[in-house]
């Protein structure tokens, strides 16, 4: 058997029960996304070619949203570089955070708006924040499709 990544066996279970999807802050936003009538796909990848799952997205609005862990993504205000197997945690989120910007670059030059948010803002803030660009996207899907449907002649 291949010798474990983690410093202990403690921590290869504690690592290992992390979930990666439906985390409690993602559940909490898509909530109150839900509640106030609005629909999404969730754990989608918005770009087929890209290996990249968005926690929400609204494929309409081309509207992708993460909510990053303030531990797996390096929190400015939470993080704390764990002080065993350092180099192997230093490569680990350094990676996660340079593959963040590529998303992002990724998908905006394919025409998706995207939002990021830590885990620890509240619910209802990220939640807010959503739903007004999903408003403002489709103002703008709406006034581009007026100006591109021809008129009738009376």
């Amino acid at each position: 058997m291949n010798e474990s990544w983690a410093s202990s066996d403690h921590a290869r279970r504690t690592m290992r029960a992390n979930k990666s999807r439906d985390t409690k802050p993602e559940r909490l936003v898509r909530s109150i996304l839900h509640a106030h009538g609005l629909r999404y796909r969730t754990h989608f990848r918005p770009v087929l070619e890209v290996r990249r799952t968005a926690d929400i997205v609204f494929t309409r609005q081309r509207l992708a949203v993460f909510i990053d862990g303030c531990f797996w993504h390096a929190c400015p205000e939470h993080f704390i570089s764990p002080k065993t197997n350092g180099s192997y945690w230093a490569s680990k989120i350094d990676g996660n955070k340079r593959r963040d910007v590529a998303t992002d670059d990724y998908l905006r030059e394919a025409g998706w708006t995207v939002l990021r948010f830590w885990e620890h803002e509240t619910p209802s803030s990220a939640a807010d924040a959503i739903e007004g660009q999903v408003a403002l996207l489709r103002q703008t899907v709406q006034s581009v499709a007026r100006k591109s449907t021809p008129r009738r002649e009376s």
